[in-house]
């Protein structure tokens, strides 16, 4: 299979391409590439193209494009998790695996229950660790665009930011210990493509009793993901999952 690769727009003069810095030394230390060896190259409008090899040299590599490629593999809705600050690298693994499931964006947000605390100069660096980590896994899954990563917010601001989407969703523990509770298959088979979705998970204690109050007079819909209780690390993937499955297998119009 052959290498993706996202190409920063100036680096597109018409169907020639200018590779550099990380992925110009993958190509020619890692993949140990050759002129005339193809490889994919994504445009930041979503379009890819494959590409030969014309020239390498110690740190730029030059391709031109020999193909657009007509494929259509991102979810027909756009996903924003809202994921509250987890503890370690958990949010790492939120990311790494979201954008393979095909998440468009993520929202880190300071919860009552987050333990842990991003300063200035953590942000600083863990954004940089961040982007890096949604550009691989996008390279990895073939994907055609780059989720957005945002700064950290509060709920306050999680909440006004929220006026922008069709369909919000927080997985609240408490609604996974009743009989009647919100079914969140139920909100999935009323989505249609192209809508926006927000879905806000909690941190490891979860949401406080006076978030989930916010949330839900500000139209956010209460659901359980499934009778089990799961780790916020675990929540977003499962939802992610169900979302592909109803719009993209159970439709089965995306091919």
């Amino acid at each position: 299979m052959m290498q993706r690769y996202f190409i920063p727009q100036i680096d597109w003069q018409g169907n020639e391409i200018s590779i550099k810095g990380d992925d110009a030394h993958h190509i020619i230390r890692v993949m140990r590439n050759q002129v005339g060896d193809q490889i994919i190259c994504n445009h930041q409008d979503g379009n890819a193209a494959i590409c030969e090899i014309t020239s390498l040299n110690q740190n730029i590599v030059h391709a031109a494009v020999i193909d657009w490629k007509a494929e259509t593999v991102e979810l027909p809705i756009a996903v924003t998790i809202a994921q509250g600050l987890p503890k370690g690298d958990k949010f790492d693994l939120i990311l790494q695996k979201g954008t393979e499931l095909g998440a468009s964006r993520f929202i880190p947000v300071k919860m009552d229950r987050s333990i842990v605390v991003w300063d200035g100069r953590k942000i600083e660096k863990k954004m940089a660790r961040f982007e890096k980590i949604v550009k691989e896994a996008s390279e990895q899954s073939h994907r055609n665009k780059i989720p957005e990563i945002v700064l950290p917010m509060t709920v306050a601001e999680l909440i006004h930011e929220s006026v922008n989407y069709d369909v919000k969703i927080f997985a609240y523990e408490e609604e996974a210990k009743v009989e009647a509770h919100q079914s969140f298959a139920g909100i999935v088979s009323r989505i249609v493509d192209n809508q926006k979705v927000l879905l806000c998970i909690g941190p490891e204690g979860g949401f406080s009793e006076q978030e989930a109050k916010k949330l839900k007079e500000n139209g956010f819909h209460a659901v359980r993901l499934g009778p089990r209780i799961l780790r916020t690390e675990t929540a977003s993937l499962y939802a992610l999952a169900s979302l592909s499955y109803h719009l993209e297998e159970i439709n089965g119009n995306h091919d």
